[in-house]
């Protein structure tokens, strides 16, 4: 009877290392679905047009730009911030420079504080959607277009919210296959 006892109790501790492994594992997706569903976090929405509705009143959006440890590129916003009307279409530029003599890949993440405004808070476009590639020495600028929703100012918290800050991080990915393809095959390039 003690080893049926002990049995039942490794099994126990078994099905919860297992059950909590499986948790573990589904909480990052869960919590990204969650944030782009919601807003929380900061962040967020995308739409394929801007509003159909502008209000006369405004909105303050303020640009934030920083690279991850490590990441050689320099990168900044190009305006620090704008002012327009809710619902109105914005267009901002952030600028990227490759001081390094070898091609390095990008990519930005994002997010909007406060963090009431996130679900609010709609790109139509922006260079944070894919992965950036610039070549030795190159400077380029990048676009984001976006709009605040009008129905920020029916939202019980978004009212109160008079200016966005929308932050990029940029860290360095690998260089995507057809990048490493054309690189010379006797260089010394790191393929990071």
């Amino acid at each position: 009877m003690a080893i049926d006892k002990r049995q039942k109790t490794v099994a126990t501790l078994v099905g919860i290392v297992v059950l909590m492994g499986g948790l573990a594992w589904a909480s990052v997706p869960f919590y990204d679905w969650f944030c782009r569903v919601t807003g929380f976090g900061g962040i967020t929405g995308v739409a394929e047009a801007g509003s159909d509705k502008i209000l006369d009143e405004t909105i303050k959006v303020r640009f934030d730009g920083s690279r991850e440890r490590g990441m050689p590129w320099e990168f900044k916003p190009m305006q620090r911030e704008m002012e327009l009307r809710i619902g109105e279409t914005g267009l901002a530029f952030y600028e990227a420079y490759n001081p390094t003599d070898e091609p390095i890949a990008g990519r930005a993440s994002y997010n909007v504080t406060p963090y009431e405004a996130g679900g609010f808070f709609t790109k139509i476009d922006c260079f944070c959607f894919t992965e950036q590639v610039l070549q030795p020495g190159e400077r380029v600028e990048m676009p984001v277009t976006f709009y605040v929703d009008p129905e920020i100012v029916d939202d019980r918290e978004g009212q109160y919210v008079h200016q966005i800050t929308l932050s990029y991080t940029f860290y360095q990915i690998d260089l995507p296959e057809e990048v490493q393809a054309a690189l010379p095959q006797d260089s010394d390039t790191n393929l990071n």
